[in-house]
């Protein structure tokens, strides 16, 4: 049994989805992106000393306008009402984890807002240490979670083999 794809009309054709008829809800959505990075430059993220500032700081701006303007970027997505967005950077030995949480009271979900965060902050890191590091590598890029309106999801723990 196939899942009817909600963007596309019985013709085939794209549609914004109509959301007028649903109430608002609480709704929560985290994603999570990882770059990585050569050690040299780690190092250099973990004492601020990369020349075009503090690169953290930057990336999770940038996190917070991405997913302030996803209506603006995806091109069916709606114009939400967001109520709360944390981007945090995590610096590890070969990388920066980035998480991106979002909520809103809204008709539909931020999922997609989640994403934009979680992907424009993994690209603003990219952008400030490209210089120093231009072999770095964006990506995986997730949904983690979600919660609110007709379906929560949970990204499944991936069991390490050893």
């Amino acid at each position: 049994m196939k899942a009817a794809l909600t963007h596309v009309d019985g013709r085939g054709s794209a549609r914004m989805v109509d959301v007028g008829g649903k109430g608002a809800t609480p709704r929560m959505a985290r994603a999570s992106a990882w770059i990585r990075i050569r050690p040299a430059v780690i190092a250099q993220l973990r004492h601020k000393a990369i020349p075009k500032g503090d690169v953290l700081a930057a990336a999770k701006i940038a996190g917070i306008q991405a997913a302030k303007k996803t209506a603006d970027l995806i091109p069916l997505c709606h114009p939400l009402r967001l109520t709360h967005i944390v981007v945090d950077c995590e610096v590890q030995d070969d990388g920066v984890r980035i998480a991106a949480t979002v909520k809103t009271m809204d008709r539909t979900g931020v999922e997609m807002e989640a994403l934009c965060a979680a992907s424009v902050a993994a690209l603003t890191i990219y952008d400030m240490c490209k210089a120093a590091d231009p072999s770095m590598v964006i990506g995986p890029i997730q949904l983690e979670e979600k919660t609110g309106g007709r379906h929560d999801f949970t990204r499944p723990v991936a069991r390490s083999v050893a």
